[in-house]
C-alpha cells in the first residue's frame, strides 16, 4: 500500500483468517490500533492456513 501512496485511512474492505476462534478478541484488539472508525468493512473466517496463524486482506483506494 506505502508504494502505492496509500496508507491505513485508505482501506475500504478487510478480510482476515485466523486459525483458532479463541484468538478473535487479540486480533480484534491489534486491528483497532491500525484501524479507526469508522472502519473498513470487515469479514473475519476461521481457517486451516498451513503454517500461519492469520493472513489479511485488505482492499484500499488511491487518493
Amino acid at each position: 500500500m506505502e508504494a502505492a501512496g496509500c496508507g491505513f485511512s485508505d482501506v475500504l474492505e478487510v478480510t482476515a483468517y485466523i486459525v483458532d476462534p479463541a484468538d478473535f478478541a487479540a486480533f480484534n484488539e491489534i486491528y483497532q490500533k491500525y484501524f479507526t472508525e469508522p472502519y473498513p468493512a470487515r469479514a473475519t473466517l476461521v481457517s486451516n492456513l498451513l503454517g500461519f496463524k492469520v493472513e489479511v486482506e485488505a482492499i484500499a483506494r488511491k487518493p
